[in-house]
């Protein structure tokens, strides 16, 4: 039972899924939407929210605290002087995710994940 279990493993190690959460936000980032399975939409925002949240401070210490995560310099660049300051005023709620399709090869639930 997975009762108040903090996370989805996804089917991955630690390793795999952090390296996993770390590519999908990039992607996010640049292109500002992203399709993937539902889980992994579900997951990606909380993780992709408090990137977010640490990069509106916008100082030197936040810019080096969101690299830590993930690993960027242009994702980075990005979030910290393009996309988190449009979020000041904002208490979170900074993604949106929009269920799509069942996936015809092994019907897994497909969602758009992208940024309000």
């Amino acid at each position: 039972m997975r009762h108040r279990h903090g996370y989805r493993k996804l089917g991955r190690d630690s390793a795999h899924r952090k390296a996993l959460l770390k590519n999908l936000s990039i992607s996010l980032i640049t292109s500002k939407k992203i399709e993937t399975t539902l889980p992994k939409a579900k997951e990606l925002r909380s993780y992709i929210e408090k990137l977010i949240t640490k990069a509106k401070v916008a100082d030197a210490n936040s810019h080096k605290a969101v690299f830590a995560y993930l690993q960027n310099k242009i994702a980075t660049n990005k979030l910290v002087e393009e996309i988190a300051p449009d979020y000041k005023t904002r208490n979170g709620g900074y993604t949106r995710i929009v269920k799509t399709r069942i996936r015809r090869g092994d019907a897994s639930p497909m969602a758009y994940i992208e940024l309000v």
